[in-house]
């Protein structure tokens, strides 16, 4: 359908309009499409199959999107809220694997779910089959797909002759549905088991098991959850029969569009050799399905390919002396076979150089927990890692000298296998760039759905390596009638905002769009491309046990929606330390009126905001408080944001324009000085006033911050302004002590809009009067001196003999 315009608005609401019709009584744009099961999970490829889409707001589905090529959507069969049947159809070279999928509606696209292509027919499970006297039986070379419900336990039954190896894989987490942790068993008539699995590398929480079969015999295969749980999420692909099961390849990796010459191990029949061509694009790492007489492992092994030649380890190699010598840059290939065994490497380097030292092990599904640490020629250790971000080990070597240098690897248990497989790639240290699309909300991948006549932003991540640049997106392979303006991301910013914008008559239709960053340093481009992570399952605590990666945007041309927003722009900067209020309006169709939820998508650094504001139903217009940290980084910014609405059938996104904020310095600068007051007075505040950037009219000065009880009046300064001088009065209630929230709120009116500053760092000591002084008591009356008696005359000795006799009562 083509939008024609009519006054202005897409002609479909102007003729509802004149017919009295609310627009949204009629239209109830079924946007964000959830898909929540896909049935079948898979099938054989080169047939046709009919699938059923379960999942929410599918009503108007045109389209499926897959990441891989190889599955063709033939015909929608039947569609509605709820469900989709479709018709597939699987190329005789359909890829094997796992197949990323996302339904495109008219008024939006999925979350992503897999299917899976295999070799082999598809056989339905069929209950009842949980009593091991009565399995299902099947035929060999066969993928069952079933389901296990809460202590669940399946059971099937396969013919097998003596010396055929008997292979069982199931896929169970892989599916992407549900935390699902199954165990299989192959068990003999006799309830003896010959072979069980939980877990495996290969399969990371799904199993694998096979045996060599002992003599022609029916035996029982056996599927349950590991703890014997399980729920209708709980589904699987259990794949049954004579094809080969290895569980590595020696060497791990090669240079591309070469022949290697591999080894394949761990096989319950034995390993054996042969070539195998290596893609001519460097595909770092490769998924490769072992064929053997015809028939496909149903899971693939991993290899790295890249431009590194191959160092394969010579035996014996587990002391320094003994290193296998290469040339870097190279990539060393080994296999940990024993326990306790230690592999060592031999290069030589040159004094400053740098290199990249990288194990691949649990990366390609190797058991190995690597443990790598370098030395010197004589074994002196230089440095050492043991795991880096994941079990695989890391080190940066910078080359101290002129010499020969040595790696050694090991397992951290020390344990060892025929399958501990390795591969060391030691590269010079070279920028690289990796592009993203960053989450809005956790675990929920980003998708590009434009409205016609409308737009739509996201931000583009960079994430750089060894360089420190600005880098530009560049987006191709974008649906007809859709235009994308992008912002190139600084040096120091991990991302950028990308508008999206579509035509008025832009086609419903979809794409998968390319998205590339390009830098330059100095003379040397450097190109990096998306990476988007789509998180399947996660465990406890969030952890990610499967997920699926893309390199292209899922990207649409939706239906026209009721609500555009924009951002009126700007015209005074935000300064450090200061705040905005920056108004966004909403644009209505005839029918709708809100509420539309806001939020900002991309601001310049050290500017915030709330995480989001409400158009409230019946009006138009928000308001969006910035504040800019005294550190904000001054420049010209790109800001952008995003409108959240319903109509009914689920939320639609849409996007304001790209409009320009200048981060700028303060315009002015205030100096406190140490001031005191007491209760009951009046003092004035002089605050020094320095204009760094020069302004017209008059600017108003309002002193917040102050404590209760404290007083005064705004004020106002103009550009030539050396000081501001506040009255400050305090009452009886005043809080005592030293007050450290005295801030200056600057309104400078410039083209008619404020710019704010908050000017902080003003003290204030409020004390209480001090007491007056006490009065001194009178002092009391002195008694008047007796007069002196006069000094009496001493006795002579013959009066004191006298006067010893009369108080001794002689005469």
């Amino acid at each position: 359908m083509i939008f024609a315009k009519f006054d202005g608005r897409p002609l479909i609401w102007a003729v509802l309009g004149l017919l009295g019709i609310p627009a949204s009584a009629t239209l109830a744009f079924a946007a964000s499409p959830q898909m929540t099961r896909l049935l079948p999970e898979g099938a054989q490829r080169g047939t046709t199959v009919e699938l059923t889409i379960g999942g929410a707001r599918l009503a108007d589905a045109e389209d499926l999107f897959f990441y891989e090529p190889g599955i063709v959507l033939e015909e929608i069969v039947e569609k509605n809220a709820s469900r989709v049947r479709c018709r597939l159809k699987l190329a005789d070279d359909c890829p094997l694997g796992e197949h990323g999928v996302r339904v495109r509606t008219a008024s939006g696209i999925s979350n992503l779910m897999t299917f899976h292509v295999g070799p082999y027919p598809i056989v339905d499970e069929e209950e009842p089959n949980n009593d091991f006297a009565e399995p299902q039986p099947i035929e060999s070379n066969v993928t069952v797909h079933g389901v296990v419900v809460e202590e669940d336990v399946d059971y099937f039954a396969v013919q097998a002759k003596a010396g055929e190896r008997l292979n069982v894989e199931i896929e169970g987490v892989r599916l992407g549905l549900t935390f699902f942790d199954p165990a299989v068993a192959i068990l003999d008539r006799g309830r003896f088991v010959l072979a069980s699995s939980d877990d495996t590398p290969l399969a990371r929480q799904d199993a694998a098991c096979g045996i060599v079969v002992p003599k022609d015999d029916t035996y029982i295969i056996q599927v349950r959850e590991s703890s014997f749980r399980g729920s209708n999420q709980c589904r699987y692909r259990l794949h049954v029969g004579r094809f080969p099961r290895p569980t590595a390849v020696f060497p791990p990796g090669g240079k591309s569009g070469e022949t290697l010459h591999v080894r394949y191990l761990g096989d319950p029949a034995g390993a054996w050799e042969g070539d195998l061509s290596l893609p001519n694009d460097v595909a770092d790492t490769w998924k490769h399905f072992p064929e053997q007489d015809g028939l496909f492992a149903p899971s693939p092994l991993y290899l790295r390919v890249n431009d590194l030649p191959n160092v394969v380890e010579q035996e014996p190699n587990d002391a320094v002396g003994q290193a296998t010598v290469g040339t870097i840059p190279a990539g060393f290939a080994g296999i940990i076979e024993k326990e306790g065994d230690i592999d060592h490497f031999r290069f030589a380097a040159k004094k400053g150089q740098r290199f990249d030292i990288r194990v691949f092990a649990r990366t390609l599904r190797s058991p190995l927990d690597s443990v790598l640490s370098v030395h010197a020629a004589d074994g002196k250790t230089i440095g050492s890692n043991d795991d880096s971000g994941s079990p695989d080990s890391y080190y940066r070597l910078n080359v101290p000298s002129d010499g020969e240098y040595v790696v050694r690897v090991r397992d951290h248990l020390f344990r060892g296998g025929d399958d501990f497989v390795y591969r060391i790639e030691v590269t010079p240290v070279v920028p690289k760039l990796t592009m993203g699309l960053p989450e809005r909300t956790q675990y929920q991948d980003v998708t590009i759905a434009v409205p016609r006549g409308n737009r739509f932003a996201a931000l583009v991540s960079a994430t750089r390596e060894d360089f420190g640049v600005d880098v530009t997106p560049m987006w191709k392979d974008l649906p007809k009638g859709v235009s994308a303006e992008v912002v190139p991301i600084p040096n120091g910013r991990p991302s950028a905002a990308v508008l999206f914008t579509a035509a008025d008559d832009a086609p419903l239709a979809g794409s998968l769009a390319v998205l590339e960053g390009v830098a330059k340093v100095g003379d040397r481009e450097i190109r990096g491309s998306l990476l988007q992570r789509t998180s399947l399952v996660r465990g406890q605590n969030n952890r990610e046990i499967w997920e699926y990666r893309q390199d292209r945007a899922a990207t649409a041309v939706v239906e026209a929606v009721p609500c555009s927003i924009r951002i009126v722009p700007p015209k005074v900067p935000i300064v450090q330390g200061g705040s905005m209020k920056l108004r966004i309006v909403a644009d209505y169709q005839e029918g709708f009126d809100g509420p539309v939820t806001v939020q900002m998508l991309s601001l310049p650094p050290g500017v915030s905001a709330p995480a989001s504001v409400t158009i409230p139903k019946g009006k138009n217009e928000v308001v969006m408080p910035l504040t800019a940290n005294p550190n904000a980084t001054v420049g010209t910014w790109k800001i952008v944001a995003l409108g959240r609405f319903d109509t009914g059938g689920g939320p639609i996104l849409v996007s304001t324009q790209l409009v320009e904020l200048e981060t700028a310095a303060p315009y002015v600068a205030f100096t406190y000085p140490q001031a005191a007051i007491e209760h009951g007075q009046t003092i004035t505040l002089p605050i020094a006033v320095e204009v760094k950037t020069p302004f017209e009219g008059k600017a108003k000065v309002e002193l917040l911050g102050l404590p209760s009880g404290i007083t005064t009046e705004p004020r106002e300064i103009d550009a030539q302004a050396k000081q501001c001088v506040f009255p400050l009065t305090a009452d009886d209630k005043a809080p005592v002590g030293l007050h450290k929230s005295l801030v200056c709120r600057v309104t400078i009116i410039q083209q008619e809009e404020p710019i704010v500053h908050m000017l902080r760092g003003g003290t204030l000591r409020i004390q209480k009067p001090r007491p007056a002084p006490a009065a001194q008591p009178q002092p009391k009356p002195q008694p008047k001196p007796e007069p002196a008696k006069p000094a009496e005359k001493p006795l002579s000795r013959l009066e004191q003999l006298r006067l010893e006799r009369a108080q001794q009562g002689n005469p």
